[in-house]
C-alpha cells in the first residue's frame, strides 16, 4: 500500500504542478486517488453553507459505475450528516451493517456506495468541501487507506484553493483594467520624484487612461514630469499633491488649469503604502459647465430686473428646491419683511392644510425637473388666506441639469369660490345616483357568488357523498369478513369519481383553463361522422336536417371537444323542443367578417367558418340570453341540468379563438352559433370518437416518469411494469434531468405539471428535447397552466392527460403515443 500511496502522491504533485483549472484538478486528484485505492468511486465536491448543498462538478468513476456529480443536499446523507458537519470523518464498511446507514443500505448499493469514507474539508471550523470514496461491495478501510485519503484531502484542499485565489486575482486584475481603460474621468497616477527644489519636488506620470487628454487636454502624459508639462504652475500642482501624499488625507475640489485654460473637478488620494510616494488623480472637464454658468448668472441679473416690474408675485430657487428671491409683489402682498421668506420662511405664508400637498409636489418636480403647478391660500397682509395657483419652470444646462427655477404665484380666489359652489351642486344631485348603483353592484356581486359557490357546493357534496358511503360500506363489509357484492360500492365510488372530474373539467372550460390539442379539421366530415349519434341522442320525435356548406374551409381546433360541444347544443334543443318534438338543423357555412361584422360578435376581422344549430322550439327571453354563459346557470327543473353545459361550450370556443352567439326570440326557436377561424392548409381525418376496447401492451419501451406524488407515481410505474414496459422514475426535475442528460434509453417522459424545486414539467421537457429533439411527452395535470402548455396549445409530440385519470385511458394513452 505504501508504494502505491507513494506513486500517487507523485501523479498528485504532477496534476497540482500542470492543471490550473480547479475543477480539472479536483478530478485528476480524485482519479488518482480511485485508482490507487481500486474504490468505484472518487470524487471532490464544495460546500454551499448556505443552501446546505455539495456541488459536484465531476467525478472519477469506475466502467459501469453512474456518476454522481451535480448537486446533492445534505438531507439526502442521513444522520451521519451531523458527523460530516462537526469536520468527523465517516467511515462505513458494509451500509447494511453500519446503524447510521443500515436504513438506506438499498440506496447505497444502488448508486455503488455499499462501503464508503466521506471525509469533510475543514477551514476555520466550518466544512468547505468534502472528498468521497465509493466502493460497490462491503469494504474494510484500513488505518494507512485513512491516512492516505487525508494527506490527499489536505493537497486538494490548499491547491484547489490556490488555483481559485489565482484565478480571481486575474479576474480582478482584468476588471480593474477594463474600468481604467473605459471610464469617462480621467484617471492617472503620478510618483513623486526628485527635482530642481530638491527630494519630491517634482512627479511623473506613471499611468493615465485615454479620458486623460481628453480632459485635460494634455496627450502622451506618461513618463513626463509635472515640470515639463505645466512650465510656470508646476509647483503649485506639486505642492497641492504633496500634501494629499503627505497627510494621506484624501482632496476634493474645482481648479482651472491654466496651461491649457481647462478647470477640473479633482479627486486625489495616497496609495499605500506611503513608501510608494504615489497620488492616484481622478478628474473631469468642467470648462463647459463654468462658462455655462457665469452665462446664468448675467441672465438671471437680467431676469430678476424683468420680475420686478412683472404685475403677478415672481419667485426664483436654486437646484436643491431652496427659494432664494422673490419680487416687490410677494412682499407687498405678505407684509413680510425682506429676506424673511427666504429658504423655509415661504412655508409660514402657505395654509398648514394645503402645505402637505403643496411639499409632495415641489419635491416631486425638484427631483424630475418637471414643471411645478399646485394650488394653495397664501396668507396676506391683512390676515385673511387667498387662493393663488403657483407654477414653475427649471432652467436647464445643455446636459439637461437644472441651474435654477423660475417661478409665479397668481391669484384666483374669486375662480376657486365659484368652482365650490359648483361642485357641492354635483356633488348633492350624484350622491343618490352612485349609491344607488353601487346598491346594484352589490346585488348583482353577491347573487353570481352565491350561485356559482351553490351549484359548485350542490354537485360535488353529492358526488363526495356517493364516494364516502360507498368506501364506508366497502370498510364495514370487508372488516366483518364480507367479501361477496363489494364490485358495486366500487363501482359507485368510480363512477362517482369520474362525474366528479367531468364537472372540474367543465369548470376548467368556462375559466378557459382546459388543454386542448388543436388540429386542422374539416367541420362537415365532423358533422357527417357524429349524425347517426345525434338522431339516437335527441329521439325519433326530432326531425334533423342537416345542411353542409359546399367548399367548407379547415380550421384548427380539438376535434373531441368541438364533438362534445356540438352533441350539447343539439341536446340542449332537444329539450325546448319537448315534449312535442320539432326540427333541428345544423348548418356550416363560410364566413367573411369586415371591421362591423368582427366588432358586433367582438372578433377580429378576416375568414371564419359558422357552425350553427336552429331549433324550432320556445326561444329565450332576453334576460335568460344575457346570462344564458353564466355557471350553473339553468332554466331546467332541478336535477335535470347542472347549468354549465353552454358555459363550457362558451370556454372552449373562446380558447380556440372563436366565439358564440345566441339569436333567439320567444315562441321562434334559437339558433346558436360558433365562429372559428378559418386555417390556410389542409385538413386531417377525424379520427372516431370513442375509447378503445383492446388492452394495450407495451414491447420493452423505457419510459420515464417525473412526479413528486409518491403514491401516484407507484401507481403510474406498476401499470406500466405490468403492461410490458421498462419503467423509471424521477421525483422532481433535477433528478430527472440527471437521467435525461445521460445516454440512458428513453422512448416517452411522463412529467407532473406542477413539481416542486423550481422546475415545472414543461420546463423539463423543453431541456431533455435540447438533446433528445424527438422525444415524446406525456404530461399528467389537474389543470393545464398556460404558462406550461403554451396559451392551451401543445407543440409536435406532446399530449395532456389530465387527472384524475382512468387505469385504461392512461394505458391506452402510453400505447397510442409510443405506437404513433
Amino acid at each position: 500500500m505504501r508504494r502505491r500511496a507513494n506513486k500517487a502522491l507523485a501523479e498528485l504533485a504532477d496534476c497540482i504542478r500542470d492543471i490550473e483549472d480547479p475543477d480539472e484538478l479536483a478530478y485528476a486528484a480524485a482519479e488518482v486517488l480511485g485508482r490507487a485505492l481500486e474504490v468505484s468511486r472518487a470524487g471532490y465536491g464544495t460546500i454551499d453553507p448556505a443552501t446546505e448543498t455539495i456541488h459536484i462538478t465531476r467525478d472519477w468513476n469506475m466502467p459501469g459505475v453512474q456518476s454522481l456529480a451535480g448537486v446533492l443536499h445534505f438531507r439526502d446523507y442521513g444522520s451521519y450528516i451531523e458527523n460530516l458537519k462537526r469536520g468527523e470523518t465517516v467511515v462505513v464498511a458494509d451500509a447494511y451493517e453500519d446503524p447510521r446507514t443500515a436504513p438506506g443500505a438499498d440506496a447505497l448499493k444502488a448508486i455503488s456506495a455499499q462501503g464508503f469514507v466521506n471525509m469533510p474539508v475543514t477551514e476555520q471550523g466550518g466544512m468547505v468541501a468534502l472528498l468521497y470514496l465509493n466502493h460497490v461491495d462491503a469494504r474494510r478501510w484500513s488505518d494507512e487507506d485513512l491516512a492516505f485519503i487525508r494527506d490527499v484531502a489536505e493537497r486538494i484542499r490548499t491547491a484547489v484553493e490556490r488555483r481559485r485565489a489565482e484565478a480571481e486575482l486575474r479576474e480582478r486584475e482584468r476588471r480593474y483594467r477594463a474600468l481604467f481603460d473605459a471610464i469617462d474621468e480621467g484617471f492617472c497616477i503620478i510618483e513623486f520624484i526628485n527635482g530642481p527644489n530638491g527630494p519630491l519636488s517634482d512627479y511623473i506620470h506613471v499611468e493615465a487612461n485615454p479620458a486623460t487628454a481628453i480632459n485635460a487636454g494634455m496627450p502622451g502624459v506618461v513618463g513626463k514630469k509635472a515640470s515639463e508639462l505645466l512650465g510656470a504652475e508646476a509647483s503649485e500642482w506639486v505642492s497641492m499633491y504633496a500634501g494629499v501624499l503627505q497627510t494621506g488625507e484624501p482632496i476634493r475640489l474645482e481648479r482651472e488649469l491654466a496651461t491649457t485654460n481647462r478647470w477640473l473637478e479633482i479627486a486625489a488620494f495616497r496609495i499605500e503604502p506611503p513608501t510608494r510616494a504615489q497620488v492616484a488623480v481622478i478628474f473631469r472637464d468642467l470648462t463647459d459647465r463654468k462658462r455655462a454658468e457665469s452665462a446664468l448668472r448675467a441672465s438671471e441679473e437680467n431676469f430678476r430686473t424683468l420680475a420686478r416690474a412683472m404685475p403677478n408675485q415672481a419667485w426664483t430657487a436654486d437646484p436643491s428646491g431652496m427659494l432664494d428671491w422673490f419680487n416687490e409683489r410677494v412682499y407687498a402682498y405678505s407684509g413680510a419683511e425682506a429676506g424673511a421668506l427666504d429658504g423655509a420662511g415661504w412655508g409660514k405664508l402657505v395654509h398648514a392644510d394645503d402645505i402637505p400637498a403643496a411639499s409632495e409636489r415641489w419635491a416631486d418636480a425638484v427631483r424630475t425637473g418637471e414643471t411645478y403647478e399646485t394650488e394653495f391660500r397664501l396668507l396676506g397682509a391683512d390676515g385673511s388666506y387667498r387662493w393663488h395657483i403657483a407654477r414653475a419652470v427649471a432652467i436647464k444646462n445643455d446636459d439637461g441639469q437644472v441651474t435654477r427655477w423660475i417661478g409665479t404665484n397668481t391669484d384666483i380666489h374669486e375662480q376657486k369660490e365659484a368652482a365650490a359652489l359648483l361642485e357641492q351642486r354635483v356633488e348633492e344631485r350624484t350622491r343618490q345616483l352612485m349609491q344607488a348603483e353601487e346598491a346594484l353592484r352589490q346585488s348583482q356581486k353577491m347573487e353570481a357568488v352565491g350561485q356559482l359557490t351553490g351549484g359548485l357546493a350542490h354537485d360535488f357534496n353529492n358526488l363526495l357523498a356517493g364516494i364516502s358511503g360507498s368506501l364506508e360500506l366497502l370498510a364495514k363489509r370487508i372488516a366483518e369478513g364480507r367479501t361477496t357484492g363489494l364490485e358495486r360500492y366500487l363501482s359507485g365510488a368510480q363512477e362517482s369519481a369520474r362525474r366528479a372530474a367531468s364537472l372540474t373539467q367543465r369548470l376548467l372550460a368556462f375559466s378557459r383553463r382546459q388543454t386542448l390539442d388543436p388540429r386542422p379539421i374539416d367541420v362537415n366530415k365532423l358533422v357527417a361522422g357524429m349524425e347517426d349519434l345525434v338522431r339516437r341522442s335527441v329521439g325519433p320525435d326530432i326531425t334533423i336536417e342537416v345542411v353542409q356548406a359546399g367548399g367548407l374551409w379547415a380550421t384548427r381546433i380539438d376535434a373531441p371537444q368541438l364533438e362534445n360541444a356540438l352533441l350539447n347544443l343539439c341536446i340542449n334543443a332537444r329539450d325546448a323542443m319537448a315534449p312535442g318534438g320539432g326540427r333541428l338543423t345544423i348548418e356550416t357555412a363560410n364566413k367573411w367578417l369586415d371591421e362591423r361584422a368582427a366588432r358586433d360578435r367582438e372578433l377580429p376581422p378576416g375568414q371564419y367558418i359558422s357552425l350553427c344549430v336552429t331549433d324550432t322550439g320556445t326561444g329565450m327571453t332576453p334576460d335568460v340570453i344575457a346570462r344564458a354563459f353564466d355557471p350553473f346557470f339553468t332554466t331546467k327543473p332541478l336535477g335535470q341540468g347542472t347549468g354549465l353545459g353552454l358555459s363550457m361550450v362558451y370556454g372552449f370556443v373562446r380558447q380556440s379563438g372563436g366565439q358564440i352567439r345566441i339569436y333567439s326570440e320567444v315562441g321562434d326557436g334559437t339558433t346558436i352559433c360558433l365562429y372559428l377561424p378559418r386555417h390556410h392548409g389542409e385538413a386531417e381525418d377525424v379520427a372516431a370518437s370513442g375509447a378503445a376496447d383492446a388492452v394495450a401492451h407495451g414491447h420493452g419501451e423505457v419510459v420515464l416518469v417525473v412526479d413528486d406524488e409518491v403514491v401516484l407515481r407507484m401507481l403510474m410505474l406498476d401499470i406500466l411494469q405490468e403492461s410490458g414496459y421498462r419503467a423509471m422514475e424521477a421525483g422532481d426535475g433535477p433528478s430527472a434531468l440527471k437521467i435525461l442528460d445521460s445516454d440512458t434509453r428513453i422512448d416517452l417522459l411522463i412529467t407532473d405539471v406542477g413539481l416542486p424545486g423550481g422546475m415545472n414539467g414543461r420546463q423539463i421537457a423543453d431541456a431533455a428535447r435540447k438533446k433528445r429533439p424527438d422525444l415524446k411527452v406525456l404530461f399528467i395535470t389537474g389543470y393545464a397552466e398556460n404558462a406550461v402548455v403554451g396559451n392551451g396549445h401543445l407543440d409536435p409530440g406532446m399530449q395532456v392527460l389530465t387527472k384524475p385519470f382512468e387505469v385504461a385511458v392512461f394505458g391506452q394513452k402510453v400505447s397510442d403515443m409510443l405506437d404513433g
